[in-house]
């Protein structure tokens, strides 16, 4: 049988959220949802757990078991940016490699064939561990020879283990309590209350009994136990980036003969991408100024292309701001990587539609912007749910512009929010007498004011209370303002038009 291994970085937006806040190690850490008194909370460190702190708890309520907690959120895209970036690694020590598309952090390797680059399997274990702790991240390895076998023993103990037959590994992965896989909670639920702890009681369950009562997410599981249901290793396809190296003999330092070397290296790159059936999404330079260390830049098309003259008018760009800022530097050597995807539709149609509004070009206005001015050039504002006014949007990255959809009766009045907010004047003594210049001279005395509307809580993190009022004034203006009895400051937090 042939060898396989399964590589389990333990609760991984857990270590994710560590390796960015160093500081907290020692304390009790959680990662929620997201930051709100009553988001859930989905990985804990044992620290966290000892205080009684478990998964599925509100924020607020493990805040009250443990004061010191530390919490943060880790969005879905750092977790799978990372699951790829620790694919790119362990494929170093393994032919194919499989993450799992349930379980963030989990990987099946392929361990045939390595005979002759390690004495033993155990070595070219250690090699993988050690080799994911260098970059911060603790897992545990186990070696076998079946799926559900390699990953119950790598769930359930840390370190290295390796297994020279399959009935020790078979022997072994029952023992494993279901506690420790990630089973469905009610699932687990049920079946403790049957007395069923341990993957080999599980197994003892009649199979069709198991379909009937618990449903095809139990029956499966227990068909991977028992090994009637063989799951071969499905690995990702490596696809390498194409890339082109220019060593220039003098130092350049003229953009356009820059930019014209760039041009010979691009086309062949293209072509290299286009018969692989992919088109280009994204292109890194790298330039290295004589004597000096590299510069790398990251040069992304509104979509996916293959059209040379719009990814060199974004290159002509990025030298502009690059070349043009650094005086008389000469660069010595040139290295691109295009990184495809698969080709869309539109890259082989003999004759693009073209409609009144060309979102196309509004996208690769958008690219032109990211790539002159950076990545947080061109954001727009989502609704998220928040306690405080300023916390219910979020300024996030767009790629690509969609149609607009307007609502139905839409109100005449907007309240435009000032994502901070601006420290006012102090009042008169009555905020209603007439002689409270709220934006000075130009903009009138206040003479009608309507609140408070008070928003108050954050006892979870940072105590708030706010007096809220719609204040006008005299040349018309309708502004929003609070009172901050915490700071007892008056701040003017938005505008109605």
């Amino acid at each position: 049988m042939g060898r396989m291994a399964c590589t389990d970085v333990r609760a991984l937006p857990l270590q994710i959220l560590l390796r960015a806040h160093p500081e907290w190690q020692g304390c009790a850490v959680a990662v929620v949802e997201e930051d709100a008194p009553h988001s859930p909370v989905l990985w804990v460190n044992e620290r966290a757990r000892r205080a009684g702190i478990l998964p599925g708890l509100r924020y607020a309520t493990a805040l009250s078991l443990a004061h010191d907690l530390r919490a943060g959120a880790v969005s879905a895209s750092e977790v799978a940016h990372t699951i790829e970036t620790l694919a790119v690694r362990l494929r170093r020590f393994a032919p194919g490699i499989e993450p799992s598309a349930a379980e963030p952090g989990v990987f099946w390797l392929d361990g045939s064939g390595l005979d002759l680059l390690y004495p033993s399997p155990a070595d070219w274990a250690r090699a993988v561990r050690q080799d994911l702790q260098r970059v911060g991240f603790r897992a545990s390895v186990a070696v076998g020879f079946t799926r559900f076998g390699t990953y119950a023993v790598a769930r359930s103990h840390d370190g290295v283990i390796v297994f020279d037959d399959p009935y020790s590994e078979q022997e072994t992965a029952r023992r494993v309590r279901l506690a420790e896989l990630d089973t469905d909670p009610d699932l687990r639920d049920a079946l403790d209350r049957l007395g069923v702890r341990t993957v080999d009681d599980f197994l003892r369950l009649p199979l069709e009994g198991v379909r009937e009562r618990f449903g095809p997410q139990a029956h499966r599981l227990h068909q991977m136990a028992s090994g009637d249901l063989p799951a071969p290793l499905r690995p990702l396809p490596e696809v390498r980036p194409v890339q082109r190296r220019l060593v220039l003999d003098n130092p350049e330092t003229d953009r356009t003969r820059l930019l014209f070397a760039i041009k010979r290296l691009l086309a062949p790159m293209l072509a290299a991408l286009g018969s692989r059936g992919q088109a280009l999404v994204e292109l890194e330079l790298r330039l290295r100024p004589d004597g000096a260390r590299w510069r790398t830049h990251n040069i992304r098309p509104a979509s996916p292309t293959l059209d040379e003259l719009r990814i060199l008018d974004l290159v002509r760009l990025r030298l502009e701001s690059e070349v043009g800022n650094r005086g008389s530097v000469g660069y010595s050597e040139i290295v691109l990587t295009a990184r495809g995807t698969d080709a869309p539709a539109e890259q082989v149609g003999f004759f693009p539609a073209h409609p009144h509004r060309d979102l196309e070009a509004a996208d690769r206005a958008l690219a032109r912007l990211r790539t002159e001015f950076g990545e947080a050039a061109v954001v727009r504002a989502v609704v998220c749910d928040g306690h405080l006014p300023e916390a219910q949007f979020a300024w996030e990255p767009i790629d690509a512009v969609t149609l607009p959809r307007p609502g139905v009766g839409m109100p005449a009045a907007v309240r435009r929010i000032f994502s901070k907010p601006i420290p006012l004047p102090s009042p008169p003594r009555d905020v209603r007498d007439d002689g409270w210049l709220i934006l000075g001279v130009e903009g009138g005395a206040v003479t009608d004011l309507w609140g408070p509307y008070v928003v108050s809580g954050g006892w979870w993190r940072r105590e708030v209370h706010r007096e809220y009022y719609f204040v006008r004034t005299k040349r018309g203006h309708l502004l929003w303002v609070y009172y901050d009895r915490v700071r007892r400051r008056w701040f003017w937090h938005g505008r109605v038009e």
